[in-house]
């Protein structure tokens, strides 16, 4: 390996306000881009990570030596103007021919990263689905146009990663590169033992949220946005028709205002709090009684994971990436993320069987193991060592 060659990495995320975007607070590595930037900084490259700043040149990691570049990647593949300048700041740093590896994630990140891979003739291309957005019951334009292009894209793509069954059979149809590999993954791993060590006073919580100990808690955590469909949850708490059962939203976004409404209308504005984004997430699953997510569309949730890692039984919806980790009766329950009755009624089910949800919690402390951080880690590095062999 070449100490001097060059490894990028590139994803996408929520478009960031203007002081967000200006800011030049120290670059915390996500659990998303961690693991792969050490094994890679390990492997002896020159590490550039893909942040959505203004003035990367001025950005610093306390957690290792990394350069940073304004990948200017965000979610909306409609977002023309952005999406030409992530590709002309890209093409900057490929331009000067030093670049041995991109790792390219998430559709926007991983779209330009292999047009730009393509234009400058990258040796290794690696690109890590979180989530194909054509999937079983996608739209008509992302079952046709968006896979078409997944399609063609893998043939610019030597390595893809994966990390649910249903995107692994996908991606093993495509035809990549030099006759490139396609793995799948646990997700991007989580710290189980991390997790388990947090220390809690589940009574001094709950009176936090003037919330008795006698009332059961069901928590769902992800950005207020149309896939998360909590609307039907808050639904769902309603069709119960039992006041001692709470809602906890951790996350926020445009949609706040119009759930609020509705809670308001159905009359359980008392039971859902909307606690916006936390950085105390881990502890507000452990002053729970139940996982709820009523999602359109998965890849791999960890915040499922994160649920199942402190033994809440789960209700989530039966789609991609939730059947993955839950078996429908075992450590959970699979419902249709429309049929808010349904909900309901699984949720009264586990408030009046204490057992079942012991059951069920020991359940999801033995199937989560496979998915703790450290055989995640040594899957990634396993295949960058295959990489640089293709």
């Amino acid at each position: 390996m070449i100490s001097l060659s060059k490894y990028v990495f590139i994803s996408n995320s929520t478009k960031p306000n203007q002081d967000e975007y200006e800011s030049l607070e120290d670059i915390k590595l996500s659990n998303v881009n961690r693991p792969c930037l050490k094994i890679a900084n390990e492997m002896g490259y020159d590490v550039i990570l893909g942040v959505n700043r203004k003035y990367p040149e001025k950005l610093k990691c306390p957690e290792m030596d990394i350069t940073f570049y304004d990948s200017h990647t965000f979610r909306s593949i409609f977002a023309f103007k952005d999406n030409y300048i992530a590709y002309k700041n890209l093409c900057e740093i490929l331009k000067k021919g030093e670049v041995e590896v991109i790792h390219c994630n998430t559709p926007i990140g991983g779209f330009i990263g292999r047009v730009c891979g393509k234009k400058y003739k990258v040796p290794k291309v690696i690109y890590t689905a979180h989530g194909f957005h054509f999937y079983k019951g996608a739209p008509l334009f992302y079952n046709t146009i968006i896979k078409w292009i997944e399609f063609f894209l893998a043939h610019w793509t030597d390595v893809i990663i994966t990390m649910n069954e249903e995107d692994y059979q996908n991606a093993l149809k495509m035809k990549l590169r030099n006759n490139g590999k396609v793995y799948k993954v646990n997700g991007v791993g989580i710290n189980i033992e991390e997790i388990s060590n947090i220390d809690l006073n589940r009574l001094d919580a709950r009176k936090s949220m003037n919330i008795n100990m006698d009332e059961f808690v069901c928590i769902g955590v992800g950005r207020i946005e149309k896939n998360k469909n909590y609307e039907m949850c808050i639904k769902a708490i309603h069709q119960t028709k039992n006041k001692n059962i709470h809602f906890l939203i951790c996350g926020d976004g445009k949609k706040r205002k119009k759930l609020e409404k509705l809670a308001k209308k159905l009359n359980v504005e008392k039971q859902i709090h909307f606690l916006g984004y936390r950085e105390d997430v881990f502890k507000l699953l452990k002053v729970s009684d139940c996982y709820l997510s009523t999602s359109k569309r998965e890849g791999l949730p960890r915040a499922l994971m994160e649920a199942m890692s402190v033994g809440l039984p789960c209700i989530v919806s039966d789609v991609r990436g939730n059947r993955d980790l839950i078996n429908h009766n075992e450590g959970g329950f699979l419902v249709s993320p429309k049929d808010y009755k349904e909900i309901g009624a699984r949720i009264n089910l586990l408030v009046n069987n204490p057992n079942l949800r012991k059951e069920m919690s020991n359940i999801n402390l033995e199937r989560i193991k496979a998915y703790d951080v450290k055989g995640v880690n040594n899957l990634i590095k396993k295949i960058y060592l295959e990489v640089s062999e293709i």
